[in-house]
């Protein structure tokens, strides 16, 4: 845990104060979708999604990359039904048929089209294997081809699933979609 503490004031009657360990929810002002304060609870990004009943967090998975996307100077995602839809879709279809790519539900622009998101832009980052979100954000973000699709300048909005297949070596398949809508045509 990282320990920050507050220094003595030189205007102060050299009151000091002791140091006060800060948890990482605190220092992010609760945007990595922490728990709501419980002793012991741990944050939505650690949990697994290999059970039965697990469901991301979108609203963590929206506030980490954009968080990240922040970092790198550039605006923030919010999340949107319709492309949360089709990376449901897609990371069913990817543990149905227990394949690792983009095309399980078909090819990546005809199922934006299918979606009925008018997209200027759009980009997919799936994943298999990866128990928790912060395991996904980690492996995308490691990865040259998925960072700079997290960190595409154009992209405004964002879907994300992960969908668990128990009898699948992978266990969890994940799919994010980040796009930005087509506003000449609204």
């Amino acid at each position: 845990m990282l320990l920050l503490g507050a220094g003595a004031s030189l205007l102060s009657d050299a009151a000091v104060r002791p140091a006060r360990a800060l948890s990482l929810c605190e220092m992010t002002f609760g945007l990595l979708g922490c728990s709501d304060g419980k002793p012991g609870e741990q944050p939505s990004f650690y949990k697994s999604m290999a059970t039965a009943d697990a469901k991301v967090d979108a609203k963590a998975a929206a506030s980490m990359i954009s968080g990240y996307r922040r970092n790198n100077g550039l605006g923030l995602v919010t999340l949107d039904d319709k492309l949360m839809r089709a990376a449901e879709e897609q990371a069913r279809a990817m543990a149905s048929k227990n394949k690792f790519e983009h095309d399980a539900a078909g090819p990546f622009a005809q199922r934006i089209k299918r979606s009925g998101y008018d997209a200027k832009v759009a980009v997919e980052n799936i994943g298999a294997g990866y128990h928790t979100l912060a395991e996904a954000f980690s492996g995308w973000r490691d990865s040259p081809r998925h960072r700079a699709n997290m960190l595409h300048s154009g992209v405004t909005k964002m879907g994300i699933a992960a969908v668990y297949s128990p009898n699948s070596k992978y266990k969890v398949f994940w799919a994010l979609i980040l796009a930005a809508p087509d506003d000449r045509r609204g």
